[in-house]
């Protein structure tokens, strides 16, 4: 796949995921939906945050770190990307239950910072 394919299927992917998630918070009333609604919600969202930060993400790293090839790029950028809607999707759950506290929301990021430095170490040993 060409990155130029690449981009425009995540930029129409992440154009329809923003979509879906509006079609879902017009639609659906949280007073009185079900869990469906709510993982519909959540699951639109994550997926709308991950095309759109990994889109940024790629952008940010093509313009300044020329160094690398493009689809290094893109899977560093994909991944960080994940883990970023990661934290703001689990930081939307803890605060629908009450959880979400400074200290939860610094153990969430120390633990997927911890998870990515792992992940990078373990690419560099292979």
């Amino acid at each position: 796949m060409t990155l130029k394919t690449y981009l425009t299927i995540m930029l129409l992917a992440t154009g329809i995921c923003w979509a879906a998630w509006a079609v879902v918070v017009q639609s659906i009333n949280p007073e009185t939906t079900n869990w469906i609604g709510f993982l519909l919600f959540y699951v639109s969202l994550f997926l709308a945050v991950v095309g759109s930060s990994a889109l940024v993400g790629f952008c940010v790293r093509f313009i300044l770190l020329r160094k690398e090839l493009a689809f290094h790029q893109v899977a560093i950028a994909f991944r960080q990307s994940f883990l970023f809607a990661v934290i703001i999707v689990g930081a939307l759950i803890l605060q629908a239950f009450r959880m979400l506290t400074w200290y939860n929301a610094l153990f969430m990021v120390i633990a997927l910072t911890v998870l990515e430095f792992f992940l990078i170490s373990y690419k560099r040993a292979e």
